[in-house]
């Protein structure tokens, strides 16, 4: 397998930053389905697969997601063009007849709900990680945030489904003030042990 150029690890990572300050540009449906396509290729446990995305595209579902947003999240929401609510699927495993056919049976080993939620959000933070490399790999920066009121988006926005959001990302095209500086890092010294 080929390693990525410096240019695109750069992309990813190195001179990737937290967007706070978007243009106008928003993301056009064709754009959210390549996206979606890179996504659905993470790795997940038994291919669960639980994450769901919900755009709040509209004036109205935008105001709605705002209102339940902290107070320090609020203003970079406002000024980006496509805004994505990350979820799971509370029913994510009667997905397994269709995402794991040779072991559809998979489905039962999730009858009880607590457990089940929290297979889901761990899975689901993963597929997240992918979402926030994917659409960085498609030229576009992101703002995710954990700074809002879940139960509240939950009961407004996700009101008769059974997704629940866990992550707020803004996605599009730098402002002017995107960004800030960069934070310190933890080194390897301190954040690796090697055995």
């Amino acid at each position: 397998m080929n390693n990525l150029d410096d240019q695109s690890l750069s992309l990813l990572f190195t001179d990737a930053h937290t967007a706070h300050d978007f243009t106008g540009e928003p993301l056009p449906e064709t754009e959210l389905r390549r996206l979606h396509d890179l996504v659905k290729m993470a790795p997940t446990s038994l291919n669960s697969q639980p994450m769901r995305v919900v755009y709040a595209q509209s004036p109205d579902a935008r105001k709605r997601l705002i209102g339940h947003l902290s107070e320090g999240n609020k203003a970079k929401t406002s000024s980006a063009p496509t805004v994505a609510i990350l979820c799971f699927d509370g029913e994510f495993h009667e997905w397994f007849p269709t995402v794991l056919p040779h072991f559809a049976a998979a489905r039962d080993l999730f009858a009880d709900e607590t457990p089940r939620h929290a297979f889901a959000l761990g899975q689901a933070w993963l597929q997240a990680g992918y979402y926030i490399l994917a659409a960085r790999s498609l030229g576009y920066v992101v703002g995710p945030m954990t700074g809002f009121n879940s139960a509240g988006v939950d009961g407004d926005l996700l009101a008769g489904t059974t997704l629940k959001s866990f992550c707020v990302v803004n996605i599009g095209q730098p402002g002017e003030n995107a960004y800030k500086p960069r934070n310190p890092r933890v080194e390897f010294s301190d954040a690796v042990t090697i055995l």
